[in-house]
């Protein structure tokens, strides 16, 4: 009977054990051990078999029962994280939201949800119905707390166990029961019918300081150039409108060839959008517009931010690069990378880069780098901080750079956020607050000249609990570093802690203070939220565009037609595109 004995050894002795096992080895048999060349598909095989092999021992020799969904997913996350954000391994769990956002349907309810935490407690909430949906009709509110599916408590469940339950297919039926705040029946059941929704990629369209056509463009889906092109069709049927302001600010793209369709409504037929390039020059692919255009005259303006990537900056750069537009705004995110879906075995999928997209003019507008990681962690860019990149050609002869996104013709940079408006948005004060005024107030004026009055702020001030507000005290914790520096470096002595006590007092938050300086940023938000109660998305939109100063600055370049030629070269039309 064979026995078999396992020595430890500690570990230095160990390390010169397999020295020693391996000098010998070399002087025994040199030619085995010289490094040989091995091809790529071998070397995959050889790895592969590796990984395999060491799950196996893992799986039958570790003290604790493995969960092997959660092991080899979390191996397959550490793998792709070492080669760019946007691919992905997604499960089978969650193909259907990757779905949802290329067609821009899904079967359910219809209604955002959000997932807040008090504590220990958690609840997921109703944030929004979509106009028209079953959600809507059948009485939800944004506020509403969801207690029941079915037979089901959910008052532990996270938002995507939530989602994942109000969601099905179409014509099936849902029991939904929530608690309402501010109500005096506060437990209200609904029962649903699915449908499919279908996510509007364009919440919004109209005129807007007299003679502005304006577009708001959240995503790209399939539905995108076709919302686009109908709306475009609208503005242009009234007489009043002048330009046309197509907003992609935080719309992070979706699919490309909603992109080409969006271009393709204001430009020629057959007119080249982007071109895309993978390993090799013979993976190149030009992109052109296929449909006849809406118009390749009117004045247009592109809205741009750090939220706009991918099918929003194709979109912007082609109407750049075209001459067709004038951007306005900051710039944007810096996505040049393209990516595809390959079907993996049960139902999960794997979201792949394949390759980089230029701009017509040739330049590639990715921000970093995801082949080359700095010492930190982090990555590199594709263009030196201190330098603007190789410079490219419009079709008028302009000159744009490559890298680091879509740089505006025109930069208009967005106020910051302060902190007491910051908290009021984050720690749902605003929310809470339209919650309870729309259970107070049945009706309000139209969304577009909805106002926030003394009357309601002064409402709002005093809704605001100043014990529970929580300031980021930032300047707590700096004077709290100076009082430590002083101390260490012995500059501390009653006359420098006195006046750090009368800093200390000057500095001292006063919420009602804050509230009354900060007043026209908390208006806009809190006039946004109320009325997203009552006209949904198009509402927030409309009520949004009403104090936005990228439309103004566009409203002033269009009235100046002037300047809009001047800055687009259109008396350079007919000159030859100059050169790289």
């Amino acid at each position: 009977m064979m026995t078999t004995t396992t020595t430890l050894l500690s570990l230095p002795r160990l390390r010169h054990a397999l020295i020693g096992l391996l000098a010998a080895s070399s002087l025994a048999t040199p030619v085995a051990l010289a490094e040989q060349p091995i091809s790529n598909d071998a070397a995959i095989a050889r790895e592969l078999d590796v990984f395999n092999n060491l799950y196996k021992e893992l799986n039958a020799y570790y003290v604790d029962t493995l969960d092997a969904q959660a092991t080899i997913e979390r191996a397959i996350g550490a793998m792709l994280d070492g080669i760019d954000p946007y691919t992905e391994y997604i499960p089978a769990s969650q193909t259907d939201d990757l779905m949802t956002l290329t067609t821009g349907e899904y079967g359910g309810i219809g209604s955002y949800i959000i997932e807040r935490r008090d504590g220990d407690k958690r609840g997921v909430y109703i944030s929004g119905p979509y106009a028209d949906s079953p959600a809507a009709r059948a009485g939800m509110r944004a506020g509403d707390r969801i207690v029941m599916i079915d037979n089901d408590t959910t008052t532990q469940w996270n938002s995507q166990k939530v989602s994942q339950r109000l969601k099905g297919q179409p014509n099936t039926h849902v029991r939904v029961q929530v608690v309402r705040p501010y109500a005096t029946d506060s437990v209200k059941t609904f029962d649903l019918v699915r449908e499919t929704i279908h996510v509007n990629p364009v919440p919004y369209y109209g005129v807007t300081r007299n003679h502005l056509g304006y577009i708001a463009l959240t995503t790209y889906n399939q539905q995108s150039a076709s919302q686009v092109r109908e709306a475009l069709l609208a503005l242009k049927a009234n007489p009043a409108v002048k330009g046309i302001v197509l907003d992609l600010r935080g719309n992070g793209g979706g699919i490309v060839e909603a992109a080409i369709g969006v271009v393709g409504c204001f430009v020629p037929r057959g007119t080249q959008v982007v071109m895309m390039r993978g390993r090799d020059k013979a993976s190149e692919r030009i992109y052109k517009t296929t449909t006849d255009p809406v118009d390749t005259k009117i004045p247009l303006v592109v809205l741009v931010d750090g939220g706009s990537a991918s099918a929003s900056e194709i979109t912007a750069g082609a109407l750049q690069d075209l001459d067709r537009a004038v951007i306005v705004g900051t710039r944007s995110y810096g996505k040049g990378l393209v990516q595809s879906t390959r079907p993996l075995p049960y139902d999960a999928m794997l979201k792949v880069t394949i390759a980089r997209y230029y701009t017509p003019s040739g330049r590639l507008i990715q921000e970093l780098d995801y082949s080359h990681r700095n010492a930190d962690g982090s990555y590199s860019k594709t263009i030196a901080a201190d330098s603007l990149g190789r410079v490219y050609y419009t079709a008028h002869g302009r000159e744009v750079h490559e890298g680091g996104g879509i740089t505006p013709d025109i930069k208009v940079e967005p106020k910051a956020m302060t902190r007491v408006v910051y908290n009021i948005v984050s720690d749902q004060w605003a929310f809470d607050y339209a919650t309870r005024y729309v259970a107070q107030h049945p009706t309000i004026a139209p969304a577009g000249e909805f106002e926030i009055t003394d009357e309601i702020f002064n409402d709002f001030k005093q809704y605001v609990d100043a014990d529970r507000f929580e300031y980021d005290k930032v300047c707590e914790q700096q004077l709290e570093r100076l009082r430590q520096t002083a101390k260490v470096e012995g500059y501390m002595n009653d006359s420098t802690q006195a006046a750090i006590d009368h800093l200390a007092r000057l500095l001292k938050h006063d919420l009602d203070h804050d509230l009354d300086i900060h007043r026209e940023e908390i208006a806009q938000v809190l006039a946004q939220e109320i009325v997203g109660r009552y006209y949904y998305q198009s509402g927030q939109v409309e009520q949004s565009i009403k104090h936005d100063e990228c439309l103004d600055h566009a409203q002033q370049l269009l009235e100046q037609s002037g300047e809009y030629c001047r800055i687009l070269h259109l008396d350079n039309k007919n000159k030859t595109k100059g050169k790289q």
